[in-house]
């Protein structure tokens, strides 16, 4: 397993590109961007505005995917009150069940401050059961309702003649993952390692009635193309699209963040509590990944941290090594509750999907063969 010289992208993310120092992509673009030309492409953006403004024949500009969290807030009040946009909002939810309380609340405010918003809800139970197969075909209990996460967004954009969709951070840029690009344009974004072209041949094959994965089928490219819609990554057009940056004016406009037992840093495996407000099984599937591909939530919020000057790579390897993989008990009970399978079932699972090359058994605990240190890359 080899890191980043710079910061602690690991070459196990799948698509990850290191140059001939051991330099990672991200790193790489992140030294460049003093070199940007953000005025000419803010006069991009505004003209893409234009161009959306131009073919506006239902009352909205745009469609601006949400979940509530601060990427979104960032997104929408940007959209309408730095462009001129009218937006409509976008969410697709999580069932009640796993939604929290605070992702609810979160949502809710930022529909009160002053937007529309179409909010898709799939059948609980489908969705449920499309978990527990993804849990146990994949070891990734999101890679099938991640489908429906992204694909609603489009559907409606089709639906209602919606030119243009507005998502937020471009992953090629800033994690070296496939499904980005290399400038604004978001139009493959289906094309990333979970979402695999929007195929949902897995889930029907195993027995799921395709008459219940309407939200789950990503239009195709060929439907896109003759709605002539649009994607772009608002953070390939202005330099401060980061998490510190859209987590401070998220909280300014009432975003709620973790606090309390759901803040201790710890047990949800983050360097903060501004992310992953609305679900609290994505501290379960960091931990999954961790397991599989040898890093987890805290080493890729760092490296965006280092990137951007406001960590060192000791500082970072620390952090990493104090929380990556980490996850509380009380969070795997509930989502076994939530799958209806047996904890046994759940380690039993884990332990199929662990990467051998990566981790080793110690005694009764799994050790890391690889981890981080503070020098170069292994």
């Amino acid at each position: 397993m080899i890191y980043c010289k710079r910061c602690l992208e690991p070459d196990t993310r799948p698509d990850c590109v290191f140059d001939d120092e051991g330099i990672c992509f991200p790193c790489r673009y992140a030294e460049r961007r003093h070199e940007i030309d953000w005025a000419g492409r803010r006069r991009e953006l505004e003209g893409i505005a234009a161009w959306a403004k131009a073919r506006n024949v239902s009352g909205y500009d745009c469609i601006i995917p949400v979940s509530g969290g601060k990427d979104s807030h960032r997104q929408a009040l940007y959209a309408r009150d730095e462009l001129g946009m009218r937006p409509l909002l976008v969410s697709c939810a999580y069932p009640p069940r796993e939604q929290t309380e605070r992702g609810a609340a979160n949502m809710a405010n930022l529909i009160s401050l002053g937007f529309d918003a179409h909010i898709v809800s799939p059948a609980p139970e489908t969705w449920r059961k499309l978990m527990r197969e993804g849990f146990f075909r994949f070891g990734n209990f999101y890679k099938p309702t991640e489908l429906a996460l992204y694909a609603s967004a489009p559907k409606f954009a089709i639906m209602f003649r919606i030119p243009l969709l507005i998502y937020g951070e471009n992953p090629a840029l800033s994690w070296g993952s496939a499904g980005g690009s290399f400038d604004g344009d978001a139009n493959r974004m289906k094309y990333s390692n979970t979402l695999k072209g929007g195929d949902i041949g897995p889930y029907t094959e195993a027995g799921f009635d395709p008459k219940e994965m309407f939200w789950y089928r990503y239009p195709s490219d060929a439907h896109i193309e003759r709605a002539g819609l649009r994607m772009i990554y608002l953070g390939y057009y202005i330099p401060d699209f980061d998490d510190i940056t859209n987590a401070e004016q998220a909280i300014a406009n009432g975003l709620q963040i973790r606090d309390g037992i759901d803040g201790v840093l710890e047990d949800i495996g983050q360097i903060n509590g501004w992310d992953a407000l609305d679900c609290d099984f994505v501290q379960v599937n960091q931990f999954l990944k961790y397991m599989k591909l040898g890093f987890g939530k805290a080493s890729e919020q760092c490296s965006g941290m280092i990137r951007a000057g406001l960590m060192t790579r000791e500082e970072g390897v620390a952090l990493a090594k104090r929380l990556d993989g980490k996850v509380a008990h009380r969070y795997i009970a509930r989502l076994c509750e939530f799958l209806d399978i047996r904890e046994d079932e759940f380690w039993e699972t884990v332990e199929r999907f662990r990467n051998p090359k990566l981790f080793e058994r110690d005694a009764n605990t799994w050790r890391h063969r690889f981890p981080l240190d503070g020098g170069d890359a292994r």
